[in-house]
């Protein structure tokens, strides 16, 4: 994360993040809007490589215990993901959505910033 640092009484934060679009969908509430469903593209770069995958083998062998327990806990935390297809989702209005001109597969960034000086 940079820090920028404008005067002595101001503090911003700023974080660039690079998507890609895996999935558009029609609203599911019925208003005029879009969901945009994107992906980490480091994540896609990676592949499954990563992907939890629980090993029933790991059961039997008692040196093993702690990798079955760590497997099936990341697991159970992307259930929570695939209900909603994984990733981040974006809800856009229509108008936004046909100014960006979007597509699937497009790489698309998010900037977050952060004014120090604000907040609870």
């Amino acid at each position: 994360m940079k820090k920028l640092i404008i005067d002595t009484f101001f503090q911003v934060y700023n974080m660039r993040k690079e998507f890609v679009i895996k999935r558009i969908d029609a609203s599911q509430d019925g208003t005029p809007h879009v969901i945009v469903l994107l992906t980490s593209s480091k994540d896609l770069k990676e592949g499954n490589k990563n992907s939890p995958s629980f090993d029933p083998s790991k059961m039997m062998d008692p040196t093993k215990m702690g990798d079955m327990v760590k497997d099936l806990n990341k697991m159970l935390s992307g259930v929570g993901g695939m209900m909603s297809g994984g990733g981040t989702s974006l809800k856009l209005d229509m108008h936004e959505y046909k100014e960006m001109n979007l597509s699937v597969g497009e790489k698309v960034y998010l900037d977050f910033t952060k004014d120090e000086n604000t907040g609870v």
